[in-house]
């Protein structure tokens, strides 16, 4: 029998495979952490041309997850192949201590780990599932979410604005985010080409997103609006004032006031909310860039919106996706007690 090993410094378990049985199987494949991407040791068999297409079937957020998630089990004294003994271990050792749904994504990625190696899956087994069972129903299964922007927020952040470059830039980037339901991803992703000025307002295009891994691409209609703060005004007045033609739409801007010409990072849109929900007076604790894109899906919901034309706005893949969305934003519609009291 040989044995199946990661290629990167492994060490024994401290709970649990003593026994030896652990990374026996016949036939040897190696899950090299540190490589390009995760092939088995067999990839000499496949072409270049192969080779090549293999490492682009992960998006990189993908692969930079599978990465930590299996290097955190290899620090805990985990390797490949794993049993299922050890991977309820794992489960055991850290539930408490860390969130479910962490808990949960790291053993989806010893799975896929195991599946991408060609290796017998553990996590199959009914003892892992039932483990992952019990971690639900002892913990709980409650994830902590972005407050939603609502419009009525949204509006007094813009009205908090002035007319700086920076000011209209964050005007542009809140409105447009808000009016898209985008994810901050997809903002930060935009170029000047992927805006497009039709009569009813703003065409734009999203080519790649975190469910459209392979590309396909969506176009967004963004209309003229009916307030005081009309998304395509504003980023007709950015790319008027940054003078922006080619290249990313959003980019930072620095302390001289000139346009840079990387686009700006998602975690730069979290800061930049909170600050200009701070500035209009609204305690920023628990908004986040994901806040622009709850916002308009719970303020949809609350108008009467159906969740197919929010859908088509959002991009998530099903209703059950924004079904949280819809519940938050119909709480008071048609409630019961208010019939009552």
């Amino acid at each position: 029998m040989h044995e199946a090993v990661l290629t990167s410094d492994t060490h024994p378990l401290t709970r649990v495979n003593k026994g030896g049985q652990e990374g026996q199987v016949g036939e040897r494949f190696a899950v090299n952490c540190n490589a390009d991407t995760f092939l088995p040791a067999a990839r000499e068999t496949l072409t270049d041309e192969a080779t090549d297409l293999l490492r682009h079937s992960l998006a990189p957020a993908t692969e930079r997850a599978l990465r930590g998630d299996l290097t955190h089990f290899q620090d805990w004294g985990g390797s490949l192949p794993a049993t299922p003994a050890t991977v309820c271990a794992y489960v055991g050792d850290h539930a408490g201590y860390h969130a479910v749904a962490t808990i949960q994504r790291r053993v989806a990625s010893i799975s896929k780990a195991h599946e991408m190696a060609g290796l017998p899956n553990p996590c199959r087994a009914e003892v892992v599932k039932a483990t992952l069972r019990g971690l639900r129903r002892k913990h709980g299964t409650a994830q902590r979410q972005a407050k939603p922007l609502m419009r009525d927020d949204l509006l007094l952040v813009l009205d908090s604005l002035g007319e700086t470059l920076r000011d209209q830039r964050d005007r542009a980037l809140l409105l447009l985010g808000f009016a898209g339901g985008f994810r901050r991803s997809e903002l930060v992703a935009l170029e000047r080409a992927d805006i497009e000025t039709v009569r009813q307002g703003l065409i734009v295009t999203i080519k790649r997103s975190k469910t459209d891994q392979e590309g396909a691409g969506r176009r967004i209609g963004i209309p003229h609006g009916r307030t005081r703060h009309c998304p395509v005004a504003a980023i007709e007045a950015w790319l008027s004032a940054s003078a922006i033609d080619t290249g990313p739409l959003f980019r930072p801007i620095t302390r001289h006031g000139h346009v840079a010409t990387n686009p700006l990072t998602g975690d730069v849109v979290s800061v930049l909310l909170r600050e200009r929900l701070a500035t209009a007076g609204i305690d920023p604790e628990g908004y986040s860039g994901h806040s622009l894109r709850a916002g308009f899906a719970t303020s949809a919901a609350q108008a009467g919106v159906s969740a197919l034309k929010i859908r088509a706005m959002t991009g998530h893949a099903t209703d059950a996706m924004l079904a949280r969305y819809v519940r938050e934003g119909e709480l008071f519609t048609g409630n019961a007690a208010g019939a009552l009291l």
